[in-house]
């Protein structure tokens, strides 16, 4: 298995083979093609596992070259060294192992974001701790494997419109949700002067994700930063964002007035 293409995966899986959905689809028909099911034996469940996450690899690396459509069962079957059957043991139809690819991927990565974010220290500066936010979640997101399957999901939204939903809201959704909450935490110690932390949320994410990501997603792969790229971008993010609601700038503008606040040293 190509490394490049491993992954972590929730162990969901549908019992019942059933013909590819054409149309499109639900939120509650998303919901049901990613509801977990118990294996059948206790005994089976370690071999059950490895065999889901193998399906999972191998539609993954499939779907990222031939697209949705021009992906097929028996070539996943091929590639993860299991039959048809047992992939429809695992997936009702190609949709249910697309649906959990997508939503699994996504979790996965909002989590290496976001959960178990520590506290800012007393003798810690905010700038500091703002960088290491920005800078986890840049490298975090700009992948190459993510980059693809934002694009997948981009070029397939007529047919799955609920999945674009989806990483919308486990996304940049998340994110914002996530960074406001920790906001509004950092403006009750007065460590930055907010007044609507949700909108200081969406503009610390997009001061930071932004430029990047668009790159990425249009420019390719090699349009990605790198390290050294992605943490000056991030400082330079954090200082704009502070020039706006750092605690010794309350005489500036805030940045969602119609007043563009100094950008001078």
């Amino acid at each position: 298995m190509d490394e490049y293409y491993t992954v972590q995966y929730c162990n969901c899986a549908n019992t019942r083979p059933s013909s590819t959905i054409e149309s499109t689809l639900t939120e509650d028909e998303v919901a049901r093609l990613t509801a977990a099911a118990k294996p059948a034996r206790k005994e089976d469940a370690g071999s059950s596992a490895r065999k889901h996450k193998a399906i999972l690899d191998a539609a993954l690396k499939v779907f990222l070259r031939s697209g949705y459509l021009g992906a097929n069962m028996e070539e996943i079957a091929a590639l993860s060294a299991v039959s048809k059957q047992t992939i429809y043991k695992h997936f009702s139809s190609k949709e249910a192992l697309f649906v959990e690819i997508v939503t699994s991927m996504t979790d996965v990565a909002s989590a290496s974001v976001h959960n178990e974010v520590p506290e800012i220290g007393d003798d810690e500066g905010i700038a500091g701790f703002l960088q290491m936010y920005a800078y986890r979640q840049l490298t975090v997101v700009l992948t190459p494997r993510l980059m693809q399957l934002r694009g997948l999901v981009i070029g397939e939204v007529a047919r799955f419109p609920q999945l674009a939903r989806i990483l919308y809201e486990r996304g940049p959704q998340r994110a914002i949700a996530s960074l406001a909450q920790t906001f509004k935490r950092l403006a009750a110690r007065g460590l930055l002067v907010i007044d609507d932390p949700l909108i200081a949320a969406s503009h610390f994410n997009w001061l930071v994700m932004s430029e990047p990501l668009n790159k990425a997603m249009l420019l390719g792969d090699k349009a990605i930063p790198k390290p050294a790229a992605l943490r000056r971008h991030a400082a330079e993010g954090v200082r704009v964002f502070l020039a706006a609601y750092g605690k010794n700038d309350r005489n500036a503008p805030h940045a969602h007035s119609l007043t563009r606040p100094s950008m001078g040293d």
